[in-house]
């Protein structure tokens, strides 16, 4: 029995190959670090996925799941149709665990899907991912962060670079950053945005990859910050 995962479309391979040319520190990492092993999350539709997205929101994964499948259980153990989730009371959504933040957004996601703002899984895989990510966000609750996990982990886009995620952020530091191995990690020494961006040109069109590998830095220096679920 498999876990639902797929391998990435993209040329994994030659994504390493560039990205060691392009950046010989980032190289470095790679070769430390081991293969490229990415495997995309299950297929929902946008709304399936931003509705896990905003359950599992401020939690730790084990409470979230929970709660997630206390939501389903009200469907029939199913992910609701947009229309379902409107159609059922407040009370309900929030005996489910969902906070009144949490339950306005997803209210806000199913209208949203329903008015065509959050495309179908046909039409979003033909948009960019600046347009995906332009739409995405008018959802209540929904930030670029949180696109550009589904952009990454889901969709299995190659060229994204999440320069607000604490990881990648940590793992750029640890890469490429004066950080001395004796002294504990603080938040100091993370990186700003526009460096992160300076830099990533180097490593157009695989920045997604280039993410893995900063995630994987963190797991190398014993300061675990894993992609999140």
């Amino acid at each position: 029995m498999t876990d639902g995962r797929r391998p990435v479309r993209y040329d994994a391979a030659l994504a390493v190959r560039e990205l060691t040319a392009a950046d010989p520190r980032l190289g470095r990492l790679i070769a430390a670090a081991g293969p490229y092993t990415l495997k995309l999350q299950s297929s929902h539709s946008p709304f399936e996925a931003l509705l896990e997205s905003i359950v599992y929101q401020q939690l730790n994964g084990k409470a979230a799941a929970t709660i997630l499948r206390r939501l389903l259980a009200v469907f029939g153990d199913l992910h609701p149709r947009p229309e379902q989730v409107l159609e059922a009371s407040d009370e309900v959504l929030r005996a489910a665990g969902l906070s009144a933040g949490k339950t306005r957004a997803i209210r806000d996601l199913a209208a949203k899907s329903i008015d065509g703002t959050v495309p179908t899984l046909a039409r979003i895989r033909r948009m960019s991912d600046a347009e995906i990510i332009e739409r995405l966000t008018e959802v209540r609750g929904i930030g670029p962060w949180t696109v550009e996990m589904l952009l990454i982990f889901r969709l299995g886009r190659p060229d994204v670079l999440p320069v607000s995620d604490y990881g990648v952020r940590k793992g750029f530091a640890l890469t490429f950053g004066k950080v001395s191995k004796r002294n504990p990690f603080t938040n100091e020494m993370l990186p700003a945005a526009d460096d992160m961006l300076k830099r990533g040109e180097r490593w157009r069109p695989w920045r997604s990859v280039a993410s893995w590998y900063m995630w994987r830095a963190c797991d190398l220096a014993g300061k675990p910050s894993p992609p999140a679920a």
